[in-house]
């Protein structure tokens, strides 16, 4: 949980901090766009450590947004997270799959709002940061990061049945 409450904020200091190159197709890209996976992995990881009360860590990570990074940033991604969250707090919720689909399913719908919905809203401080190279690189970057932990979790569902078998 503690770390997902301090990459909210280091996230967002990056996108305003992090150099952008232009794209000769149109728009800028970050390479913080690559690492951006972390945050829904390990959001996805903190809800299942404390369910509901995510919120929690999720208002106080963005209470540090609007310390480290220009209001624009903080507010995007406030409002990015407030859609995914709801998002996966009704995949979480209404689903009855084990945990390891549920990531998977949470990152899959979740991350192309909440890519989209931040970059729009960070164009206004980093102005050209929205393209579509930098969208498709976070959302790749979001969805490679869930398959990652979905194996993980997997292998552990797995080798838990087989234990409660024997």
């Amino acid at each position: 949980m503690y770390v997902y409450l301090l990459l909210i904020p280091a996230v967002n200091w990056s996108f305003a901090h992090t150099p952008t190159y232009v794209l000769p197709i149109g728009g800028a890209w970050t390479p913080f766009s690559i690492v951006t996976g972390l945050v829904l992995v390990f959001r996805d990881l903190a809800q299942r450590e404390v369910g509901h009360y995510i919120a929690l860590p999720l208002t106080i990570g963005i209470a540090i947004s609007f310390a480290m990074a220009p209001p624009e940033i903080a507010l995007a991604s406030a409002l990015a997270f407030a859609v995914s969250e709801m998002i996966d707090w009704a995949i979480f919720t209404f689903t009855k799959r084990p945990l390891s689909k549920r990531i998977l399913w949470s990152c899959g719908v979740s991350a192309p709002f909440d890519t989209a919905i931040f970059l729009i809203g960070a164009n206004m401080a980093v102005p050209g940061i929205f393209s579509w190279v930098t969208l498709m690189t976070s959302v790749a970057s979001k969805w490679s990061g869930a398959v990652v932990v979905y194996y993980i979790v997997r292998r552990r569902e797995r080798r838990a049945a087989a234990n409660s078998k024997q």
